[in-house]
């Protein structure tokens, strides 16, 4: 009968549990090995082009790969989870589902974001969001980096591959931060490279390759399961609870950052602006949170939609006005009459003027 040998670390609950950073041993400056029942956390994010991207990606990851991968992509609210389900299943030689909230993650498992549910992971397992929309979505790519970033640390690879704007940025950073792999498309090859061009912009990414190269570079890493030494901010834990549990208060965002004059475009409440390294977010009490530009968007699209609504109540009375100057003129009322005619001369001149306006932001 074998000898039993004495654990030098707490063991795993369930098998083939991911690591706490507790029982990884080093193995020199700077590295550690992960031990062989730990997997890894791939995390991918896209945007506008990402389906056809993810589609190419998964057909690269071997069946038995030593990761779990999570995929979030933007989509609209009223897109079809298993649409997207089949449409990546069909390319992977890896099972495939929606996440489902309180499943166990699994090694060699591609979990999806349903359209218009955050996907965060804690524990070893999926936990499904219903928070307030960061940069403009749910699901939010920078909640699942920042998610896995605060629970797998620097067993997390994050991969930004084609979308607009800079949804990714910041939660890559927080992923980098704790020791994770940066893995970015080359914007030369994206579909939309605003996305990869941002976090580059932002810090210096482990790998810029083209989609073709991924795999490798993917399977390398989780087969040698040398990780880089990394301590997880405490500001990425405290925001990533904050996304999970939807939680909202004063207290907890106060924390996280400095208060700024800016209005939140979408509940009005403040600002505070929330730095990790050079990137920084704009976040509310309520759970909005944006990048600076896509609170420049936010903004103008706010600024737009407010303007049409004075367009709207000028339009509405102007009729009313000129209903009066009608009745009264029919009343033998001439000089009310023409007092109401003037007043909607002149409304309609504002109206003009202020639609001008309004295309001309529209236009610069």
């Amino acid at each position: 009968m074998p000898s039993k040998k004495k654990s030098t670390g707490k063991k795993n609950s369930t098998p083939g549990a991911i690591e706490t950073k507790q029982q990884a041993s080093k193995t020199g400056p700077g590295k550690k090995t992960v031990s062989k029942n730990s997997f890894f956390i791939v995390t991918i994010g896209a945007s506008a082009g990402g389906l056809n991207a993810i589609s190419e990606l998964v057909t690269q990851l071997p069946s038995n790969l030593n990761a779990a991968v999570l995929i979030v992509i933007h989509l609209s609210k009223a897109a079809i989870g298993d649409f997207l389900l089949e449409r990546i299943r069909k390319n992977s030689k890896l099972p495939c589902q929606i996440g489902r909230h309180g499943d166990a993650i699994a090694r060699g498992q591609i979990y999806i974001a349903a359209p218009d549910e955050h996907l965060l992971i804690n524990d070893n397992k999926i936990i499904i969001g219903h928070g307030p929309p960061e940069n403009r979505f749910r699901p939010s790519i920078d909640v699942l980096f920042r998610s896995a970033a605060a629970s797998a640390g620097e067993r997390v690879i994050g991969i930004v591959l084609t979308g607009l704007l800079n949804d990714g940025t910041a939660g890559m950073m927080a992923i980098k931060q704790c020791g994770g792999y940066c893995i970015v498309q080359d914007p030369n090859e994206a579909e939309y490279p605003s996305m990869p061009l941002s976090v580059l912009e932002n810090m210096e990414a482990d790998h810029c390759v083209s989609l073709k190269a991924m795999g490798d570079i993917i399977e390398r890493i989780t087969q040698k399961q040398i990780v880089k030494r990394g301590a997880t901010p405490q500001n990425v834990i405290v925001e990533s609870r904050l996304s999970e549990l939807a939680a909202t208060g004063l207290d907890g965002v106060s924390r996280l950052g400095k208060k700024t004059l800016l209005a939140c475009p979408d509940c009005g409440g403040g600002l505070w602006v929330v730095k990790n390294g050079w990137v920084k977010h704009y976040r509310c009490h309520i759970g909005h949170s944006y990048s600076e530009q896509d609170l420049d968007v936010k903004q103008s699209e706010k600024i737009e939609s407010t303007m049409w609504v004075a367009v709207r109540m000028m339009e509405e009375r102007k009729l009313l006005i000129n209903r009066l100057a009608k009745e009264n003129n029919e009343r033998g009322l001439r000089q009310l009459s023409q007092s109401y005619e003037e007043q909607g001369q002149h409304l309609e001149e504002h109206i003009t003027r202020l639609k001008e306006l309004i295309f001309g932001i529209n236009t610069d």
